[in-house]
Protein backbone atom coordinates (compact mmCIF):
# COMPACT_ATOMS: atom_id res chain seq x y z
CA UNK A 1 0.00 0.00 0.00
CA UNK A 2 1.02 3.29 -0.97
CA UNK A 3 0.59 6.87 -0.38
CA UNK A 4 1.52 9.43 -3.03
CA UNK A 5 2.01 13.15 -3.10
CA UNK A 6 2.70 14.51 -6.36
CA UNK A 7 3.67 18.25 -7.99
CA UNK A 8 4.28 18.87 -11.51
CA UNK A 9 7.36 17.04 -11.70
CA UNK A 10 7.99 15.38 -8.69
CA UNK A 11 6.65 12.90 -6.08
CA UNK A 12 6.82 11.71 -2.62
CA UNK A 13 5.20 8.12 -1.62
CA UNK A 14 4.77 6.70 1.85
CA UNK A 15 4.46 2.91 1.52
CA UNK A 16 3.56 0.08 3.83
CA UNK A 17 4.68 -3.35 3.27
CA UNK A 18 3.54 -6.28 5.68
CA UNK A 19 3.31 -9.99 5.06
CA UNK A 20 -0.72 -9.73 7.03
CA UNK A 21 -2.04 -7.81 4.33
CA UNK A 22 -2.19 -11.63 2.25
CA UNK A 23 -3.43 -13.44 5.40
CA UNK A 24 -7.12 -13.85 6.42
CA UNK A 25 -9.80 -11.99 5.90
CA UNK A 26 -8.28 -8.86 5.66
CA UNK A 27 -6.79 -10.28 2.57
CA UNK A 28 -6.62 -7.64 -0.46
CA UNK A 29 -6.81 -8.80 -4.35
CA UNK A 30 -8.54 -7.05 -7.23
CA UNK A 31 -10.78 -8.09 -10.06
CA UNK A 32 -11.36 -6.97 -13.49
CA UNK A 33 -15.12 -6.14 -13.47
CA UNK A 34 -15.76 -7.27 -17.13
CA UNK A 35 -14.55 -10.76 -15.81
CA UNK A 36 -16.00 -11.22 -12.64
CA UNK A 37 -19.45 -9.76 -13.76
CA UNK A 38 -20.27 -12.25 -16.23
CA UNK A 39 -18.26 -15.02 -13.82
CA UNK A 40 -21.16 -13.52 -11.11
CA UNK A 41 -24.21 -13.51 -13.16
CA UNK A 42 -23.75 -17.04 -14.03
CA UNK A 43 -23.30 -17.80 -10.77
CA UNK A 44 -26.83 -16.48 -10.32
CA UNK A 45 -28.06 -18.07 -13.25
CA UNK A 46 -26.96 -21.61 -11.24
CA UNK A 47 -28.88 -20.76 -8.43
CA UNK A 48 -32.01 -20.35 -10.72
CA UNK A 49 -32.34 -16.12 -11.93
CA UNK A 50 -33.32 -15.29 -15.10
CA UNK A 51 -30.85 -12.78 -16.54
CA UNK A 52 -32.29 -10.03 -18.61
CA UNK A 53 -29.66 -7.11 -19.77
CA UNK A 54 -30.03 -4.89 -22.66
CA UNK A 55 -33.58 -3.29 -21.56
CA UNK A 56 -33.54 0.59 -20.13
CA UNK A 57 -36.03 0.72 -16.69
CA UNK A 58 -38.27 3.83 -17.22
CA UNK A 59 -39.83 3.98 -13.90
CA UNK A 60 -41.01 2.02 -10.93
CA UNK A 61 -44.52 0.13 -11.29
CA UNK A 62 -46.51 1.15 -8.89
CA UNK A 63 -50.48 -0.48 -7.93
CA UNK A 64 -52.40 0.00 -4.57
CA UNK A 65 -49.72 2.61 -3.33
CA UNK A 66 -47.01 0.40 -3.49
CA UNK A 67 -44.02 -0.81 -5.65
CA UNK A 68 -45.21 -3.89 -7.76
CA UNK A 69 -42.13 -3.77 -10.24
CA UNK A 70 -40.21 -1.99 -12.64
CA UNK A 71 -41.75 -0.03 -16.26
CA UNK A 72 -39.75 -1.23 -19.10
CA UNK A 73 -41.72 0.75 -21.86
CA UNK A 74 -45.11 2.49 -21.51
CA UNK A 75 -46.87 -0.08 -21.46
CA UNK A 76 -44.99 -2.76 -20.39
CA UNK A 77 -44.61 -3.99 -16.60
CA UNK A 78 -42.01 -6.24 -14.96
CA UNK A 79 -43.82 -7.63 -11.74
CA UNK A 80 -41.91 -8.47 -8.71
CA UNK A 81 -42.69 -8.53 -4.96
CA UNK A 82 -39.00 -6.85 -3.91
CA UNK A 83 -37.31 -4.13 -6.20
CA UNK A 84 -33.99 -3.98 -5.52
CA UNK A 85 -32.16 -0.55 -6.73
CA UNK A 86 -28.40 -0.78 -7.04
CA UNK A 87 -28.24 1.56 -9.95
CA UNK A 88 -25.37 3.84 -8.65
CA UNK A 89 -25.02 7.78 -8.04
CA UNK A 90 -27.36 8.80 -10.25
CA UNK A 91 -30.03 7.07 -8.58
CA UNK A 92 -32.91 8.11 -10.96
CA UNK A 93 -35.61 5.20 -9.69
CA UNK A 94 -34.47 6.33 -6.23
CA UNK A 95 -35.74 9.54 -6.73
CA UNK A 96 -38.50 8.91 -9.03
CA UNK A 97 -39.79 6.38 -5.45
CA UNK A 98 -39.73 9.46 -3.02
CA UNK A 99 -36.97 7.87 -1.32
CA UNK A 100 -34.47 10.84 -2.12
CA UNK A 101 -34.62 14.62 -2.69
CA UNK A 102 -32.69 15.71 -5.98
CA UNK A 103 -29.11 15.12 -6.37
CA UNK A 104 -26.65 17.88 -5.98
CA UNK A 105 -23.68 18.53 -7.25
CA UNK A 106 -21.19 18.60 -4.36
CA UNK A 107 -22.85 15.04 -3.60
CA UNK A 108 -20.98 12.80 -6.39
CA UNK A 109 -17.46 13.13 -7.73
CA UNK A 110 -16.42 11.87 -11.09
CA UNK A 111 -14.47 8.42 -11.42
CA UNK A 112 -12.51 7.72 -14.41
CA UNK A 113 -10.55 4.24 -14.82
CA UNK A 114 -8.32 3.19 -17.46
CA UNK A 115 -7.18 -0.78 -17.98
CA UNK A 116 -2.99 -0.37 -19.14
CA UNK A 117 -2.18 -3.74 -20.43
CA UNK A 118 1.79 -5.07 -19.44
CA UNK A 119 3.29 -8.31 -19.23
CA UNK A 120 3.29 -10.04 -15.81
CA UNK A 121 6.82 -10.25 -15.96
CA UNK A 122 7.07 -6.31 -16.58
CA UNK A 123 4.36 -5.58 -13.61
CA UNK A 124 6.81 -7.75 -11.07
CA UNK A 125 9.71 -6.21 -12.01
CA UNK A 126 8.84 -3.14 -12.03
CA UNK A 127 6.70 -2.76 -8.82
CA UNK A 128 9.25 -5.20 -6.85
CA UNK A 129 6.00 -7.94 -6.78
CA UNK A 130 6.32 -12.16 -6.31
CA UNK A 131 3.92 -13.85 -8.86
CA UNK A 132 0.90 -13.53 -6.36
CA UNK A 133 1.64 -10.05 -5.22
CA UNK A 134 -0.02 -7.29 -5.85
CA UNK A 135 0.55 -2.73 -4.99
CA UNK A 136 -1.81 -0.52 -4.44
CA UNK A 137 -1.07 3.62 -4.91
CA UNK A 138 -3.01 6.48 -3.56
CA UNK A 139 -2.07 9.85 -5.37
CA UNK A 140 -2.69 13.11 -3.87
CA UNK A 141 -1.72 16.87 -4.83
CA UNK A 142 -0.84 17.08 -9.43
CA UNK A 143 -2.90 13.84 -9.63
CA UNK A 144 -6.12 15.74 -9.86
CA UNK A 145 -3.99 19.39 -10.22
CA UNK A 146 -5.10 20.15 -7.22
CA UNK A 147 -8.72 19.97 -7.28
CA UNK A 148 -10.74 17.94 -4.65
CA UNK A 149 -9.41 14.34 -5.28
CA UNK A 150 -7.47 12.28 -6.13
CA UNK A 151 -5.76 8.88 -8.01
CA UNK A 152 -5.30 5.97 -7.80
CA UNK A 153 -3.42 2.94 -9.57
CA UNK A 154 -3.22 -1.12 -8.30
CA UNK A 155 -1.83 -3.76 -10.23
CA UNK A 156 -3.70 -6.91 -11.92
CA UNK A 157 -2.28 -9.78 -13.17
CA UNK A 158 -1.60 -8.79 -16.87
CA UNK A 159 -2.00 -4.97 -16.36
CA UNK A 160 -2.44 -2.01 -14.27
CA UNK A 161 -5.66 -0.10 -13.74
CA UNK A 162 -4.91 3.72 -13.22
CA UNK A 163 -7.53 6.14 -12.53
CA UNK A 164 -9.22 9.77 -11.12
CA UNK A 165 -11.91 10.71 -8.67
CA UNK A 166 -12.71 13.82 -8.80
CA UNK A 167 -15.21 16.57 -7.21
CA UNK A 168 -17.74 17.45 -9.96
CA UNK A 169 -18.50 20.74 -8.20
CA UNK A 170 -14.07 21.60 -9.26
CA UNK A 171 -14.88 20.15 -12.56
CA UNK A 172 -17.69 22.41 -13.28
CA UNK A 173 -16.33 25.30 -11.56
CA UNK A 174 -12.84 25.36 -13.17
CA UNK A 175 -14.72 23.93 -16.72
CA UNK A 176 -12.00 21.30 -16.97
CA UNK A 177 -12.54 17.59 -18.65
CA UNK A 178 -11.81 14.84 -16.72
CA UNK A 179 -10.24 12.91 -19.25
CA UNK A 180 -7.89 16.02 -19.87
CA UNK A 181 -7.14 15.58 -16.22
CA UNK A 182 -6.68 11.64 -16.57
CA UNK A 183 -4.13 12.10 -19.69
CA UNK A 184 -1.55 14.47 -17.50
CA UNK A 185 -1.79 12.25 -14.70
CA UNK A 186 -0.94 9.37 -17.03
CA UNK A 187 1.92 11.23 -18.30
CA UNK A 188 3.11 12.14 -14.75
CA UNK A 189 6.48 11.04 -14.45
CA UNK A 190 6.46 8.78 -11.85
CA UNK A 191 3.34 7.18 -12.95
CA UNK A 192 5.04 7.00 -16.66
CA UNK A 193 7.85 4.84 -15.17
CA UNK A 194 5.51 2.60 -13.76
CA UNK A 195 3.48 2.24 -16.98
CA UNK A 196 5.66 2.92 -19.90
CA UNK A 197 5.09 0.58 -23.12
CA UNK A 198 1.71 -0.47 -21.82
CA UNK A 199 -1.48 -0.75 -24.02
CA UNK A 200 -4.57 1.00 -22.54
CA UNK A 201 -6.95 -1.94 -23.53
CA UNK A 202 -10.19 -0.53 -21.68
CA UNK A 203 -12.05 2.90 -20.61
CA UNK A 204 -14.82 3.40 -17.87
CA UNK A 205 -16.18 6.33 -16.28
CA UNK A 206 -19.27 7.37 -13.47
CA UNK A 207 -20.12 9.46 -10.85
CA UNK A 208 -19.28 8.23 -7.69
CA UNK A 209 -21.34 9.05 -4.30
CA UNK A 210 -19.04 11.74 -2.37
CA UNK A 211 -20.54 12.31 0.89
CA UNK A 212 -21.49 8.81 2.58
CA UNK A 213 -24.02 9.10 5.01
CA UNK A 214 -24.57 12.21 5.01
CA UNK A 215 -26.34 11.27 1.67
CA UNK A 216 -28.06 8.65 2.33
CA UNK A 217 -32.05 8.17 1.13
CA UNK A 218 -34.10 6.23 3.01
CA UNK A 219 -33.20 2.60 2.14
CA UNK A 220 -36.64 0.61 2.43
CA UNK A 221 -40.15 1.38 1.68
CA UNK A 222 -42.89 -1.12 0.42
CA UNK A 223 -41.49 -3.21 -1.71
CA UNK A 224 -38.10 -2.08 -2.38
CA UNK A 225 -34.89 -1.75 -1.05
CA UNK A 226 -31.66 0.42 -2.14
CA UNK A 227 -28.38 -0.76 -2.15
CA UNK A 228 -24.33 0.05 -3.46
CA UNK A 229 -23.70 3.29 -4.79
CA UNK A 230 -27.42 4.39 -5.15
CA UNK A 231 -27.67 4.27 -1.19
CA UNK A 232 -24.39 6.45 -0.90
CA UNK A 233 -22.60 3.36 0.66
CA UNK A 234 -19.12 4.63 0.05
CA UNK A 235 -16.31 5.60 2.59
CA UNK A 236 -13.64 7.98 1.24
CA UNK A 237 -11.22 9.36 4.10
CA UNK A 238 -8.09 10.00 2.23
CA UNK A 239 -6.13 6.47 2.32
CA UNK A 240 -8.50 4.22 1.15
CA UNK A 241 -11.45 4.27 -0.93
CA UNK A 242 -13.93 1.72 -0.14
CA UNK A 243 -17.30 0.83 -2.73
CA UNK A 244 -17.21 -2.05 -4.03
CA UNK A 245 -17.03 -3.69 -0.55
CA UNK A 246 -20.15 -2.04 0.86
CA UNK A 247 -22.08 -2.91 -2.22
CA UNK A 248 -21.35 -6.43 -1.76
CA UNK A 249 -22.09 -6.68 1.71
CA UNK A 250 -25.36 -4.28 0.79
CA UNK A 251 -26.27 -6.48 -1.91
CA UNK A 252 -25.94 -9.90 0.69
CA UNK A 253 -27.90 -8.04 3.51
CA UNK A 254 -30.90 -6.90 0.85
CA UNK A 255 -30.94 -11.17 0.38
CA UNK A 256 -31.72 -11.43 3.63
CA UNK A 257 -33.84 -9.20 4.55
CA UNK A 258 -36.33 -9.96 1.58
CA UNK A 259 -36.28 -13.64 2.93
CA UNK A 260 -36.73 -12.02 6.31
CA UNK A 261 -39.48 -10.18 5.10
CA UNK A 262 -41.38 -13.24 3.15
CA UNK A 263 -40.99 -15.39 6.64
CA UNK A 264 -42.82 -11.92 8.33
CA UNK A 265 -45.34 -12.19 5.74
CA UNK A 266 -44.84 -9.90 2.78
CA UNK A 267 -42.45 -7.52 1.30
CA UNK A 268 -43.94 -4.54 3.72
CA UNK A 269 -42.39 -1.56 4.56
CA UNK A 270 -42.27 -3.02 8.31
CA UNK A 271 -41.07 -6.45 7.64
CA UNK A 272 -38.15 -5.13 5.11
CA UNK A 273 -37.06 -2.74 8.27
CA UNK A 274 -34.88 -5.74 8.86
CA UNK A 275 -32.77 -4.57 6.54
CA UNK A 276 -30.97 -2.28 8.85
CA UNK A 277 -29.87 -4.90 11.43
CA UNK A 278 -28.60 -6.83 8.37
CA UNK A 279 -26.39 -3.84 7.31
CA UNK A 280 -25.42 -3.31 10.65
CA UNK A 281 -24.26 -7.10 10.85
CA UNK A 282 -22.14 -6.58 8.01
CA UNK A 283 -20.90 -3.67 9.38
CA UNK A 284 -21.74 -1.05 6.61
CA UNK A 285 -23.89 1.69 8.33
CA UNK A 286 -21.46 0.97 11.04
CA UNK A 287 -18.34 2.26 9.36
CA UNK A 288 -20.34 4.57 7.22
CA UNK A 289 -21.28 6.07 10.61
CA UNK A 290 -18.28 6.03 11.68
CA UNK A 291 -16.60 7.72 9.14
CA UNK A 292 -19.13 10.66 8.39
CA UNK A 293 -17.17 13.09 9.18
CA UNK A 294 -14.28 12.10 6.79
CA UNK A 295 -16.55 13.31 3.28
CA UNK A 296 -16.84 16.78 4.86
CA UNK A 297 -13.47 17.04 5.74
CA UNK A 298 -12.35 15.98 2.44
CA UNK A 299 -13.66 18.71 0.55
CA UNK A 300 -11.16 21.31 2.45
CA UNK A 301 -8.99 22.51 -0.49
CA UNK A 302 -5.93 22.79 1.12
CA UNK A 303 -5.78 18.76 1.70
CA UNK A 304 -5.32 18.61 -2.57
CA UNK A 305 -2.80 21.73 -3.36
CA UNK A 306 -1.35 23.76 -0.26
CA UNK A 307 -0.36 20.91 2.08
CA UNK A 308 1.15 18.06 -1.15
CA UNK A 309 2.86 21.44 -2.37
CA UNK A 310 4.49 21.96 0.94
CA UNK A 311 5.54 18.76 1.70
CA UNK A 312 7.22 18.00 -1.90
CA UNK A 313 9.14 21.33 -0.69
CA UNK A 314 10.20 20.08 2.51
CA UNK A 315 11.44 17.31 1.33
CA UNK A 316 12.73 18.71 -1.76
CA UNK A 317 14.96 20.60 0.98
CA UNK A 318 15.72 17.71 3.00
CA UNK A 319 17.71 15.92 0.69
CA UNK A 320 19.44 18.81 -0.76
CA UNK A 321 23.06 18.55 -0.03
CA UNK A 322 25.02 21.13 -2.45
CA UNK A 323 27.68 22.48 0.27
CA UNK A 324 25.74 25.71 1.10
CA UNK A 325 25.14 24.52 4.87
CA UNK A 326 21.99 22.30 5.39
CA UNK A 327 19.02 23.83 7.95
CA UNK A 328 17.63 21.83 10.78
CA UNK A 329 14.18 19.99 9.51
CA UNK A 330 12.50 21.78 12.38
CA UNK A 331 13.07 25.23 10.83
CA UNK A 332 12.48 24.18 7.63
CA UNK A 333 9.33 23.20 8.07
CA UNK A 334 8.27 26.71 10.24
CA UNK A 335 9.48 28.11 7.15
CA UNK A 336 7.49 26.04 4.77
CA UNK A 337 4.77 26.76 6.82
CA UNK A 338 5.02 30.26 6.72
CA UNK A 339 5.91 30.19 2.89
CA UNK A 340 1.94 28.41 2.41
CA UNK A 341 0.26 31.46 3.69
CA UNK A 342 -1.51 29.15 6.08
CA UNK A 343 -2.45 30.87 9.46
CA UNK A 344 -0.19 28.18 11.40
CA UNK A 345 -3.73 27.98 13.62
CA UNK A 346 -5.27 27.18 10.47
CA UNK A 347 -2.97 24.63 9.98
CA UNK A 348 -3.42 22.61 13.63
CA UNK A 349 -7.31 22.92 13.05
CA UNK A 350 -6.97 20.87 9.43
CA UNK A 351 -4.79 18.63 11.73
CA UNK A 352 -6.80 17.91 14.36
CA UNK A 353 -10.36 17.56 12.78
CA UNK A 354 -8.33 15.48 10.07
CA UNK A 355 -7.06 12.59 13.13
CA UNK A 356 -11.02 13.19 13.82
CA UNK A 357 -12.69 12.64 10.92
CA UNK A 358 -10.36 9.57 10.10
Amino acid sequence: ENLAFLTEDASLTVAFDSPKLAQGRGTSFTALRSKFDAWLAKKAQDAGAMLVTGIRVDDLWREGGRVRGVAVAPSDHVASDLVVLAEGAGSTLVRKAGLKSDLRPREVSVGIKETVELPPETIQDRFGLGEKEGAAFVYAGQASKGLRGGGFLYTNKTSVSLGLVVSSEDLSRKKIEIQDLQTNFRMHPAVQRLLRGGKVVEYSAHLVPELGAGMMPQLWADGVLVAGDAAGFLINNGYTFRGVDLAIASGIAAGEAAEAARNAGGMTKANLAAYEKFLRSRNVLTDLERFRRAPLYMKNERLFDVYPRMLMEIAERMYTVDGSGKERLFDVVLDEASAAKVPKLKMLLDLLQGARSM
